[in-house]
């Protein structure tokens, strides 16, 4: 098993695909790193040695934000959202869409489950 800015990247995968289970690193990012690195993108993590794997995380380490740092960075850019009263820090806040998405309809990541509304039928009349 390959470690790799503290994720383990799984030994049966594409080193192309393996690395985008870091957080903050994608499709893109990862060619881009394999490019740089010189390292072919269809080789198994398995396949990899100790030197190659090196490579990618000086690499890594060297151009991307990934993990702890990167998560870090996104709550502290919501947290003064909020804090400056921005509508979208207002949006984070109550747990709705910040991107101007609908929400009568859809929205159901972020609204949760749907809520049954009880009491809405006529209640039927009773015999006395």
């Amino acid at each position: 098993m390959a470690r790799i800015s503290g994720v383990v990247i799984p030994d049966g995968k594409q080193v192309q695909v393996a690395l985008t289970y870091i957080y903050g690193i994608g499709p893109k990012t990862s060619s881009e790193i394999l490019a740089k690195t010189k390292i072919d993108p269809t080789v198994r993590v398995k396949n990899l040695t100790d030197q190659e794997i090196s490579k990618i995380q000086d690499c890594i380490n060297d151009e991307c934000t990934v993990e702890g740092e990167l998560q870090r960075s996104v709550s502290a850019n919501i947290k003064r959202l909020k804090d400056i009263g921005a509508y979208r820090g207002q949006r984070h806040k109550i747990g709705l869409p910040a991107r101007g998405q609908r929400t009568r309809t859809n929205a159901r990541t972020r609204r949760g489950k749907r809520i049954a509304v009880g009491g809405a039928k006529k209640k039927a009349p009773t015999k006395t």
